[in-house]
């Protein structure tokens, strides 16, 4: 059975310089009254154009980002190379509401895809789908694609056409392509777009993986239907597994409109419909391929521990790890030390657009129970294991 405690393994990658800079990260961030002020003070540097990197690069983004650009971002990449660990690099700016933003995220991406052809340890392609669309027609989409306007359904297919390009970059690499969940007032047309996609490139295996959010009490049997449609229309299912993201703005929005949250109403329950999901899709690993993104010790361990009872190397790549980069290093080295497949998520891109993205890590690790606790936790046994050694 696999374990996470050993931190020996989980933070070989950093110096005694890294590792005190992350602790004292960490200690910030569990304070949300700190974690708030910050926050705020960077939002209003951005808002008049006060030049904030200075402080923001060699800190926050720095732990979490793996720089402004692919290349700058590389170095992150063989770091973890030389754990067994692999990267995913992530461009993480976010809302294409102009024709031009979209563009420019289209091209990134692209780059991203065939940086990820020509290096072996970056084993899969992502982007989120609300770069390259107005948010509005995601949502009419899905709400009621019928009554889209003549010049809103042409707006629909240039995202779809988008979203065909990127999948059909990433076929031609032959890198799988993950495609991120979003507010689930958008995600029915994201979702069709996505089963179009795995209808299209998923014939042989999975080169397009959607994401569902195990927050939605819906997204269970949502994934046992999608699966029976793959063995009916004879593609493979790539399934990417997060609990969520989303969740406060998810029950803020039901309520002020006045429908059902989609969203579990504990964390008990989303627990049980994640490693449930996990179950099932194992269970039918002929047809549905898993990358597994959580930092969750137990979601981890149950995946582990099913591949190890049922005797599959290890390393079978239609099952992954990932955790995100700066995150839960203890499950990401230990797994790989015992041979899974990991991937951590690597963020990368200009640091006015990526803060929008270390606001939430921000937030996440001192919304999550126990998360900024258990980093620093075992952050301190290890600073305090590297002075009893020496």
């Amino acid at each position: 059975m696999i374990g996470f405690e050993n931190t020996e393994i989980a933070f070989r990658s950093k110096s005694d310089k890294a590792l005190t800079k992350a602790y004292w990260l960490f200690k910030i961030m569990a304070n949300p009254g700190i974690q708030k002020t910050l926050a705020g003070v960077t939002k209003l540097a951005l808002a008049i154009r006060f030049p904030v990197a200075w402080a923001v690069k060699p800190t926050i983004y720095s732990h979490f980002v793996g720089g402004i650009t692919i290349s700058e971002s590389l170095r992150a990449v063989r770091v973890l190379e030389k754990f067994k660990v692999s990267a995913i690099l992530d461009y993480s700016v976010e809302g294409g509401e102009t024709e031009a933003a979209i563009e420019s995220a289209l091209q990134e991406t692209l780059r991203s895809i065939a940086n990820a052809g020509n290096d072996a340890n970056i084993p899969f392609t992502v982007f989120k789908p609300t770069a390259f669309v107005q948010s509005y027609i995601l949502e009419k989409a899905s709400e009621d694609k019928a009554n889209l306007t003549e010049d809103e359904q042409k707006l629909a297919q240039a995202f779809k056409d988008r979203v065909n390009t990127l999948c059909q970059a990433a076929y031609n690499v032959g890198v799988p392509i993950l495609i991120d969940a979003e507010d689930s007032w958008y995600q029915n047309f994201i979702d069709e777009t996505v089963e179009e996609m795995m209808r299209k490139y998923n014939k042989e295996k999975a080169v397009v993986f959607n994401t569902w959010q195990m927050y939605r009490h819906d997204r269970l049997e949502h994934l046992k239907k999608w699966y029976e449609r793959a063995v009916a229309g004879n593609f493979y299912v790539g399934a990417k597994f997060v609990r969520g993201a989303y969740m406060e703005k998810e029950r803020i929005r039901a309520a002020e409109r006045g429908y059902p949250s989609p969203i579990h109403p504990d964390k008990e329950s989303t627990d049980r419909a994640y490693d449930d999901a996990l179950r099932f899709s194992f269970e039918h690993i002929d047809r549905i391929s898993i990358f597994n993104g959580t930092h969750n010790e137990k979601s981890s361990k149950v995946l582990a521990d099913l591949m190890i009872e049922k005797g599959m190397p290890h390393d079978d790549k239609r099952i992954w790890f990932s955790q995100l980069y700066g995150m839960s290093d203890h499950i990401s080295f230990n797994l790989a030390e015992h041979g899974f497949n990991v991937a951590k998520y690597v963020p990368y891109g200009p640091i006015k657009h990526v803060l929008p993205y270390l606001f939430r890590r921000a937030a996440e690790n001192t919304s999550v129970k126990g998360q900024t606790g258990r980093e620093l936790m075992l952050l301190t046994k290890e600073r305090n294991r590297r002075k009893n050694f020496r």
